[in-house]
């Protein structure tokens, strides 16, 4: 009976009947595993470097964190592939704009609420959207292809923007950034 049992679900899932149900299933699944195995490891080694406090309150900070980041990628993940389904159904296919719909609508109930790791996150990807949308246009023929190397002057840019921000205008940066210590060299009277 339980063979029975088990070779209908099997034929039932191998059907393709539920697809889209099962990719939301999967995806909240996913989500929560990815999000605690990015964040757990990233919130101990942060607490131990820079947190002060009782082991229970270091303990309490670095779950709270990693239950946050995977509870919100579950929920992303499950709400995006929720909505791109239901669109997909809706106009018998599947439309590019569906994404960024359904993305757009996710990230503003999901990520849109703001919490240290929100935070990072969103600015995790938007280095990765800027990279992406500056490949994109070569890609396209936008812009032309650069004839060497470029890596070199895109470490210069961001290095030189971000050292003179942290020079001069330090209240624009996260704390994390204004906490650096640049050592620098003092001038004596005797030098």
């Amino acid at each position: 009976m339980a063979m029975a049992l088990l070779d209908s679900v099997n034929r039932l899932l191998a059907s393709g009947h539920y697809q889209p149900l099962l990719s939301v299933i999967k995806g909240l699944r996913n989500g929560a595993v990815y999000g605690a195995k990015v964040r757990l490891p990233h919130s101990l080694v942060m607490t131990l470097l820079f947190k002060r406090g009782s082991l229970k309150d270091m303990s309490k900070g670095i779950f709270e964190a990693t239950y946050t980041h995977s509870r919100n990628l579950a929920l992303f993940v499950f709400s995006y592939k929720a909505l791109t389904s239901l669109m997909a159904v809706a106009q018998n296919k599947p439309e590019q704009f569906h994404s960024f719909a359904a993305a757009f609508c996710a990230g503003y109930f999901i990520f849109g609420k703001y919490n240290k790791v929100n935070e990072q996150i969103n600015l995790y990807l938007l280095s990765r959207i800027l990279y992406g949308l500056a490949k994109l246009a070569v890609k396209k023929g936008f812009i032309p292809k650069p004839k060497g190397d470029t890596f070199p002057w895109f470490a210069a840019i961001v290095w030189g923007i971000v050292l003179w921000l942290f020079e001069y205008e330090s209240d624009t940066l996260q704390p994390s950034l204004r906490k650096i210590e640049i050592p620098v060299k003092k001038q004596t009277a005797i030098e």
